[in-house]
Order: C-alpha cells, then structure tokens, then sequence
C-alpha cells in the first residue's frame, strides 16, 4: 500500500553514509580476515625448513614444532567468546584496529625468532590478536549491512575464510622457494599497515548501546573452559591417546568449567550470552553444522598435506597448487548461495552441501600412490562447492537469530565451535591416522634397531628418515612399506571423516528452516539493535532513496 504523503518514511538501519561505502568496508573486512586465516594454515609448510638447523631454520624439535602451530591455535580459540564480547561493549571497530595491530606486531617478531621458544611465544601473540579480528569483521558485517543484503555479504565473508585456507599452503611455498622462513610471518607486516589505515578511514564503529553489567565470572568461566578443553583436544592428539592422564584431566576440567560457565550465565541477571538461544534448534543445529564440517575437513586437510608430500612426492607449492579447486569452488558458489537457499531453503541446500563433503572425504578412501592428478582437483572442487553451500546459510542462521547489538556475541559463537571443531578433528582423525599407521608399520621394522625402530613408527617422515638413512637399497622396501601403511591409515581416516560429514548432513536436514515462504517477514530479531556511533534519525533516508 502506498505510503501516504506526510507520513514518515521507513527508517533504513544504516545510516546512508555508511550504506553507500558497504562494499568498500566489506573488502577492507575481507583483507583483515584473509591474512588471519592464512596465517594459520600457512606455517604447516613451512615446518620442515624450520626444523632444519641454523641458518635454514632454528632447529625446532617435532614437539617444538607442534607447538609452534598450537600455541597460536590456544589462545585464538580460548579468547574468541571474550573478544566478542569486548566488541559489543566498547566497539568494534576498536577491537578490530586493536587485533590487527597486536597480529601485525606478533608477526614481525616471530619473523625474526632465532629460537623455537621465541617462536612459540610470538605465535601465541598472534593468536591473541586473531582472537579479536575474526569475531569483529563478522559483527562490523552484520552492522554495515541491512538484513536483506545479510546473506549475499555473509557469502562473500564465508568465502574467504575457506580462500584463505586454501591459498595458505601456495603463499608459503612461493615464500619458501624464494627468500628464508620467517618471510611467511614478515609478509603480514604492511599488509596490516594497509588494513589500518583502511579501517580507519571507511569502517564505522558499533556497539551494543544497552551493553548492561559486566559479567566478569562468566568471561573467566569462558576463557578458562575453552583453553582447558582445546588443550586437551591438542594434547590427545600429540600423544594419539585420548586415555592419558594428563588429557582426561584437561578435557574433564574444561567441559566441568563451560557446565559451569552455563550453569552461571543461566542464572545471572546480566550474563555475557543468553544461553536460550540454543533452545532454538535452528540456532543450535547451524553451530552444531559448523563445528562438524570443520572437524571432518580439517582432519582431512591434515592428512592430505602428507599425502600430497610424503607419498606422492610433490613439493610444498605444488601441494598448495593441487587444493586451488577447493578454493575457486568456494569464491565461485559461497556469494551465490544466498540465491540457492531462497529457492530451496536453507534445510535443503546444507543437507546437499553437506552430502558433497561427505562424498569428497569418502573418496580419500579410494586413494592410491598413483590416483590421477584430476581425480584428485575434481575431489577438491567437490569439497569447496559442499562447504559454499553449508558455511553461507549456517552463518546467517546463527548471526540472524540475534540482535543486531549483540553480533560480536554471535560472531564469536560462530567462530569458537568452528575453531573448537577444527581441532578435534586435527586431533582425533590425526590419532586414529597415527594409532593405524604404527599397527601396520611396526611388522615391517623387526630388523631395525630398538631405538630406530621406535623412531621409525612415529609417523611416515620419521619412517622416511630412517630409510633414507639405511640407503637407497636397504631404504627402498621401507619406503613401500611406509607409503602403503600411510595410505591404509588415511582411508580409515578418510571414511571417519565422512561419516562425520553425514552426521552433520542429518543434524542439518532434522533442525535447518526448510523453503522460506513467499510472505515471509524480512525483519526479524535484529529490529532493535544497536546503531553505528553517530547514527542518528537526521542520517537515515527512506529505503527507496538508496541506489
């Protein structure tokens, strides 16, 4: 019905100074997400340079090594819920200049580590500032953009954070070939010199404008939880044995802490995150979805890399080159998914997406030592298009349930279960990878000494190391032995992947909306929710005035 003349027109939510610049912030979001996801997939190509000795590298050890990557995953995960919080509190655009600034300065000091301690210590850094620039692009997202230009931005958002897991390998392996180690971490360096002085001028800030009391208990409730669980989750996968002592502990206590952390913010009259949002099944299947599909893709992408290196004998650049389909699928279809789900609703469209990743997972279990180079692209763009298809609607179905003033708290949920989910599935497929692998590699060592022989069956590097020590004669029946045991252990893998992909395809396909309808309502829980700093009614201008 046409609205009458005089009667106000209906307020945007954004105000028009922003709107217009939207897309411009989205890709200054875009550049800050990218370099932070990159980072944390590019370092496992760059391992075996840096456990070389001086000046090549510094001579890590193999646990020296693992931590190296888990110390930044540590802190990232533990701190992801309490950055988000910050974000609605005091902005979040001071959060994201904050987290950028203190990754910028964590990278240029592991750059320049010469020892696998100082590594560890800068990595955690950089982790610590990850944790406060992944929630905010995601909430600085939800604020710049009208809930009907949600999803097609969420798309683009959800497509480069599996752009940067994929291109991570390619951008250190091109490092690697042409300059020293600690350039995988030098390179962040003026990309966050240009990310700064970008958010600066476009990004607006936004907060929570009724952020209520603090809850510092629940946000150290948090933060211990998270730490203890992840911690448990990385230690059971270093010793392959979720039954030790030490794991058990960690694990127990940190699911105790979040029980109680639930417990607590249940009760609290002003709780940092109101846990009936997981009464709704949408909600709680679509972080359920994200933490699945990260936990069944991860494991394989932790695998593969030795597959790829170890076995069929590529190099780290040509490794990275061979999961370009996975990324070129994701760039191509996440933006695009929005359209899918309008037509077929969100229900459908991540059952299918889910399907796809299954099926691609499932066909690791059909690899050989001679599986064609396209088989394996083909598996690839499989895979991206499956995760185009899950990541967008899942995303959109967890932001949108909450207030627009509380999408740091949104973000950080989206990001914890992803990174949360991510680690048990390096963890636990990585054990069960490792676990199968020395049952099968140990009957081919009796003829190695004691300490050789356990050197040997650790992994299939340290399996090489040894033939390639015995010399090319002796070392050859080695090399086949370890390269067929490898490629039994990834298949069992591989098929436990899948079936974590069809449980997530079943989660999705009982809880997700089905096919939205044609008078559906295009607001929702949003409706009343904090503004841009500055906003005010004098910025706004009617919907049907904006280009």
């Amino acid at each position: 019905m046409p609205i009458p003349s005089g009667a106000p027109a209906a307020a945007p939510r954004v105000p028009e100074a922003v709107h217009r610049r939207r897309w411009a912030i989205l890709v200054v979001l875009m550049f800050s997400l990218l370099i932070v996801v990159l980072d944390n997939s590019i370092l496992n190509v760059a391992v075996k340079t840096i456990a070389s000795p001086a000046p090549t590298g510094i001579g890590a050890t193999q646990s020296e090594l693992e931590w190296a990557i888990n110390s930044y995953t540590l802190v990232f995960a533990g701190l992801l819920f309490t950055a988000g919080l910050l974000g609605d509190r005091i902005g979040r655009k001071k959060v994201l200049l904050f987290g950028i600034l203190v990754f910028g300065l964590g990278s240029a000091l592991a750059a320049m580590s010469d020892s696998p301690v100082q590594l560890i210590v800068w990595r955690a850094l950089m982790g610590f500032g990850a944790a406060f620039v992944m929630p905010a692009t995601l909430a600085v997202l939800m604020n710049v953009f009208e809930r009907e230009e949600q999803p097609k931005a969420i798309g683009i958002w959800a497509g480069g954070v599996g752009l940067g897991i994929a291109i991570g390998p390619i951008t250190g392996g091109l490092l690697l070939e042409h300059f020293w180690w600690g350039s995988i971490f030098l390179v962040n360096v003026p990309v966050v010199v240009v990310a700064l002085v970008a958010m600066i001028i476009l990004v607006p800030d936004s907060r929570d404008p009724k952020p209520g009391r603090l809850d510092p208990l629940g946000v150290l409730l948090s933060i211990v939880g998270l730490i203890l669980l992840v911690y448990g989750i990385i230690r059971g996968g270093e010793l392959a044995d979720f039954t030790d002592t030490t794991v058990l502990v960690s694990l127990i206590g940190g699911l105790a802490v979040l029980a109680a952390f639930v417990w607590h913010e249940k009760r609290s009259s002003h709780p940092a995150i109101d846990i009936t949002y997981f009464r709704k099944p949408a909600f709680s299947a679509a972080v359920a979805a994200i933490a699945l599909v990260f936990f069944a893709l991860m494991g394989v992408t932790f695998f593969s890399a030795f597959y790829l290196q170890s076995v069929r004998g590529y190099t780290a650049l040509q490794s990275g080159l061979l999961v370009l389909p996975l990324a070129v699928s994701q760039m191509v279809f996440s933006p695009r998914a929005r359209l899918v789900v309008d037509r077929f609703g969100a229900r459908a469209v991540c059952t299918v997406g889910m399907l796809l990743v299954a099926a691609g997972l499932a066909a690791f279990a059909l690899f050989d030592a001679d599986t064609p180079v396209w088989v394996m692209c083909l598996v690839f763009f499989v895979q991206g298009t499956g995760m185009a298809h899950i990541m967008p609607p899942v995303t959109v179905a967890v932001m949108q349930a909450l207030p627009r003033e509380k999408a740091g708290s949104g973000s950080a949920i989206n990001n914890t279960f992803r990174q949360v989910g991510a680690a048990l599935g390096i963890a636990v497929l990585g054990s069960v990878l490792s676990t199968v692998y020395r049952g099968d590699i140990e009957k081919h060592l009796g003829g190695l000494p004691a300490a050789a022989r356990d050197a040997a069956g650790e992994s299939i590097e340290a399996t090489l190391a040894v033939a390639a020590k015995l010399g090319p004669e002796r070392g050859a029946p080695l090399v086949g032995a370890a390269h067929d045991a490898f490629i039994g252990a990834m298949h069992v893998a591989a098929l436990g992947s899948a079936v974590v992909a069809l449980i997530g395809a079943l989660v999705v396909g009982l809880f997700l909306p089905g096919r939205p309808s044609a008078t559906r309502e295009t607001t929702g829980p949003d409706d009343s929710s904090g503004e841009p700093e500055g906003s005010g009614e004098s910025d706004r201008q009617s919907a049907s005035a904006r280009g």
